[in-house]
């Protein structure tokens, strides 16, 4: 049995990498479920029509709550891709909340950071109807939503625009994320990020300062998508402002292996859900490599 699981996570790095619908599907039918309760479509804001899915443990009291940012370059993605994320950290007790946020060509820079802060905004006001504590909200990421709620984390304006503050956030967690890459290199990111004056000030790296939450940075040495140097170059900042910060450095997971690693049924080893898991939840994290920032 354990060789089929193994097969089939497998399997699901690629089918996630080519049809992503096709390999979260087999990911969510291997999730935990008789422990998890799900709640899908709760709409967070009408006027632009965006909804959430919830995943919690059934007798979830007072439990920490986390809302995931998705992927996808600010052009594509989708919140039902990742049930089985949510399943699986719901089953270590977590409450997940994985929002829809409006992307390129519907939206530029910086709608989708003002998306994201209502998503934020919504579930620290729900975090106590769905048995979590909205003192203990964290906020996770992989790659463009890594980038998304780092923005939340470094640069105030966007959940004061909603009402919040940056001291909700008990920690945050981003998986692969761009937070410092410019020069700009692609004519559709030269697109999405053309509002922002100055250009600079769309980079994460540049808004740090000492009342970041602490932070876990994830990064696999390989990953050809997303330079691993920006979460180095994030690490070192946030050292110097006085932040915690972790940076886990793993290999050959690549780009879509680290998210993909937050399920249940990977099968080459959970250092990652481990670490994460243990790190939203603000217990030790026991099998984090701590590497130092170089």
């Amino acid at each position: 049995m354990k060789r089929v699981l193994a097969a089939l996570a497998a399997t699901s790095v690629t089918l996630l990498n080519l049809t992503a619908c096709s390999g979260a599907r087999v990911l969510e039918s291997l999730a935990p479920s008789e422990s998890v309760v799900v709640t899908r479509d709760v709409v967070f804001d009408a006027e632009r029509t965006l909804s959430l899915d919830i995943y919690r443990p059934v007798d979830a009291t007072g439990a920490p709550v986390v809302v995931f940012f998705w992927g996808g370059s600010w052009q594509s993605g989708d919140r039902s891709t990742y049930g089985f994320l949510g399943r699986t950290l719901a089953a270590r007790g977590l409450v997940v909340m994985i929002p829809d946020y409006r992307v390129y060509p519907e939206v530029t820079y910086p709608a989708f950071l003002y998306d994201s802060a209502r998503a934020v905004a919504w579930a620290r006001t729900h975090a106590a109807d769905y048995g979590a504590d909205p003192a203990r909200l964290a906020l996770l990421g992989h790659s463009a939503g890594a980038y998304n709620a780092a923005m939340l984390v470094t640069d105030a304006r966007y959940l004061e625009a909603v009402g919040g503050r940056r001291d909700w956030i008990a920690s945050w967690a981003g998986l692969a994320g761009p937070y410092d890459f410019l020069p700009l290199q692609d004519a559709t990111l030269e697109r999405i990020f053309a509002p922002a004056d100055p250009l600079d000030s769309s980079q994460p790296v540049h808004w740090v300062d000492g009342d970041v939450p602490p932070t876990l940075l994830v990064v696999s040495r390989d990953d050809p998508v997303v330079d691993p140097r920006n979460s180095e170059r994030l690490a070192h900042r946030l050292e110097e402002a006085g932040v915690p910060v972790e940076l886990l450095r793993v290999d050959n997971l690549r780009h879509a292996g680290l998210v993909v690693s937050l399920s249940n049924v990977f099968p080459f080893g959970d250092e990652v859900l481990s670490t994460v898991s243990a790190f939203l939840a603000g217990a030790p994290a026991a099998r984090a490599t701590r590497a130092g920032v170089d």
